[in-house]
């Protein structure tokens, strides 16, 4: 085993544990006293509801997380990768069909083997609880548009970086980049319009009290709201949600029905103008932008290690390939990818932070946004009180709690109390 490969197990590993005792640690602060200020949402059932649904999901998380760890390494030291590589060049096919090929199968075949446990959360987990609303036939669907969508999609994308680092010397890193840029500007455009609609259904709200309420204050604030739609969600789950997504006039806002069920007109107001914050404030282009840095960091980098041996002889390659070798390169930057990973998640609770604030700034009111997130909270038996390493860790926003705690300093900071 060569230096490479032991810094790609380390990092398998290392991730494996930290993510374990961020679990033990987690299910170590569940309490039966519900946390004060959630009384008028929480009952003592659905308390001890939302605590057990943390525990199922948790030894879940550690049953698939186990079995992944298993497979990859028996795959790894078993010869795995050599032994597929040999099937798909047996084909006969040129350097870009057959990394095609190659990819596809690995792809494949790690996704077969997670069915089961998509399976099991959907139809067992997800029903025990309440949540699911999915048929056999939509959730059979939903693979299948999403296998279509990546061949057509997907696939001549990953040809085309193939292509790139097989023919274009030195010039392929950059040339990826932008490729794979344009690529995901053009998503932005294209996904509300022609990809979501093949998964959910989008109706325009409906005139009345909400649809005046949102309009006026999208207008207070100066934001051109033209496509506002809600999205039937429960479809799928009896959780709720809210999102922004596109760009230019092909932006939209999406609230999902389950949302207006359980909402007041002022609290879906507020959860608006959360998201309307986060365009306010630039978070979307911020994101973007980390983004595009980010796969071009990627790129470069990737030219170095793209025909590096030590690369191949770690994962017991003795043909080295571009195809194969963007597999092995993306393993090894695992432990770059986690430490930035961090560092985007810190920097996601921020902007919801300001999103939070800009919300009760514009709308004078902290309370409406609050009860939104606690009902949210209550109905999604979202977990009140995540320990601060798992945290750290996983959360993209801040603990409920202190979001809330947050939001109520600051109304009445500019209330001048």
């Amino acid at each position: 085993m060569n230096v490479i490969a032991v810094i790609i197990l380390l990092a398998i590993l290392l991730s494996f544990i930290l993510d374990l005792v961020a679990d033990i640690l987690n299910l170590g602060m569940l309490r039966n006293d519900l946390p004060e200020g959630f009384e008028d949402v929480y009952d003592a059932a659905r308390y001890r509801q939302s605590q057990e649904y943390l525990r199922v999901n948790t030894r879940f998380g550690w049953m698939t997380g186990v079995f992944d760890l298993t497979v990859t390494l028996i795959f790894w030291f078993g010869g795995g990768f050599p032994l597929v590589d040999g099937w798909m060049r047996s084909l006969g096919y040129g350097p870009v069909i057959t990394g095609l090929f190659y990819m596809g199968f690995l792809l494949l075949f790690k996704s077969l083997l997670g069915l089961p446990f998509g399976i099991y959360s959907t139809f067992g987990i997800e029903e025990r609880f309440g949540f699911n609303k999915t048929t056999w036939q939509t959730f059979v669907t939903d693979i299948l548009k999403g296998v279509l969508l990546s061949i057509l999609l997907g696939a001549p994308l990953l040809a085309a970086v193939l292509a790139f680092f097989e023919y274009a010397g030195g010039n392929a890193w950059w040339y990826c980049w932008i490729a794979v840029t344009l690529f995901t500007l053009a998503l932005q455009f294209i996904a509300p319009t022609w990809i979501m609609p093949l998964f959910n259904k989008f109706i325009p709200l409906e005139e009345g009290d909400l649809k005046r309420a949102i309009m006026d204050y999208a207008r207070s604030v100066q934001f051109p709201l033209t496509h506002l739609f809600v999205m039937d969600g429960s479809k799928r789950s009896g959780k709720s949600n809210a999102f922004f997504t596109g760009f230019g006039r092909n932006k939209r806002i999406a609230l999902f029905d389950t949302l207006i069920e359980q909402h007041t007109v002022p609290e879906l107001v507020a959860v608006l103008a959360h998201e309307i914050g986060h365009y306010k404030k630039r978070h979307i282009i911020q994101r973007m932008v980390i983004s595009i840095v980010h796969t071009g960091v990627v790129f470069y980098l990737l030219s170095f290690f793209i025909s590096y041996q030590g690369l191949f002889d770690a994962f017991y390659m003795s043909q080295p390939s571009v195809y194969a070798g963007l597999i092995f390169f993306g393993m090894l930057f695992s432990p770059i990818d986690f430490f930035l990973g961090l560092v985007l998640q810190m920097l996601s609770r921020k902007n919801e932070y300001e999103a939070d604030r800009f919300a009760v700034e514009t709308t004078g009111d902290a309370r409406p946004l609050a009860e939104a997130l606690k009902k949210l909270a209550a109905n999604n038996l979202s977990n009140l009180v995540p320990h601060p390493f798992y945290a750290f860790l996983h959360y993209s926003h801040p603990p409920l709690r202190e979001r809330i705690g947050a939001m109520q300093a600051f109304h009445r900071k500019i209330a001048g109390q």
